[in-house]
């Protein structure tokens, strides 16, 4: 299993049980429309059905990261640069985009460099189903594949 997945909190946290919280803030979704990048490996998948009423997750593709490195700052508010990406990487940042959709470089370990979690706008023209239903059933939370960009994209 290659690749990243983007996870996207999209529920508060009112009337959220405490063991359901204390996993969310384990994944470091905080907040509403926090979003995290995370290797696509079993040792996630029981914390994302866990919790699954409360975010949506799939797979992060070029584009998808290429808006996430957009909205990633450094610990001193600065956006991520070709200088920043030499500096703690050692490439520029196109080798720093495929590196995170290939899942090879794991954004969630560099806390000390960036400021974490991604902080998202909420989607531009609102959600187009409802957020306490299914992504399969014309709701919003839980799996939603590849469409994880269209959503992200609304959200930049």
């Amino acid at each position: 299993m290659a690749g990243s997945l983007l996870i996207i909190r999209i529920r508060g946290y009112a009337s959220t049980p405490w063991n359901i919280q204390e996993t969310l803030e384990m994944l470091r979704l905080p907040k509403r429309f926090n979003a995290m990048v995370y290797p696509n490996d079993n040792n996630i998948k029981g914390m994302l059905i866990k919790v699954q009423p409360y975010i949506t997750w799939g797979e992060l593709n070029e584009d998808g990261a290429e808006l996430i490195l957009s909205r990633l700052k450094t610990l001193d508010h600065n956006g991520l640069t070709d200088e920043v990406a030499k500096k703690y990487f050692g490439m520029d940042k196109g080798e720093l985009k495929q590196k995170i959709v290939s899942g090879e470089l794991k954004i969630n370990k560099y806390s000390s460099i960036f400021s974490l979690p991604i902080r998202l706008h909420a989607p531009s023209g609102g959600f187009k189903g409802k957020i306490n239903s299914p992504y399969k059933n014309k709701g919003e939370f839980g799996y939603r594949g590849i469409e994880i960009n269209n959503l992200l994209k609304r959200m930049v």
